[in-house]
C-alpha cells in the first residue's frame, strides 16, 4: 500500500543568546508538535509508531543541525530530518551574532489502501 500525505503542521523556535541551531530546530519541532496532537493514525485503525513523519528544518546554517537528537524528540512515529537553509539569523547592533530563528515543518505520511474511501 502506498503512504499518504495526510497532514502538515509548521514550528518555529529560537535560540536568543546561544547560536545552537539544534537547540532553536527542536524549538521549532515542539512547536509544531504542540499544534496538532498527530492522532490521525487512531482515525484510520492505524498504530500511532506506523506515521512516517519527514521533518524538513530551515535555519541559517544547516550543518550544525544535529539531526539525530531532532528525530528522537518525536513521541511516536518514524522521523526522518532534512535541514536546508533558511530561518533568520539577527545581528546585534555592534555586529556580533544574534538571535538565530529556525523553521520545522513537519509531514506525516500513514501506509493506506488505495481506492479505499477514507472518511475521517
Amino acid at each position: 500500500m502506498p503512504y499518504k500525505r495526510l497532514v502538515m503542521e509548521l514550528g518555529m523556535g529560537t535560540d536568543i543568546r546561544g547560536q545552537d541551531y539544534t537547540k532553536a530546530a527542536v524549538r521549532a519541532v515542539e512547536n509544531a508538535l504542540r499544534q496538532n496532537a498527530l492522532v490521525v493514525a487512531d482515525a484510520f485503525g492505524k498504530a500511532r509508531e506506523e506515521m512516517k513523519v519527514d521533518i524538513h528544518i530551515g535555519a541559517g546554517k544547516p550543518e550544525e543541525v544535529d539531526k539525530e537528537k531532532i528525530a528522537s524528540i518525536l513521541p511516536y512515529g518514524n522521523g526522518t530530518v532534512t535541514a536546508h537553509a533558511g530561518g533568520l539569523d539577527t545581528i546585534k547592533d555592534d555586529g556580533t551574532p544574534g538571535t538565530i530563528m529556525v523553521n520545522a515543518a513537519l509531514i506525516v505520511y500513514l501506509d493506506l489502501e488505495d481506492g479505499k474511501e477514507w472518511l475521517v
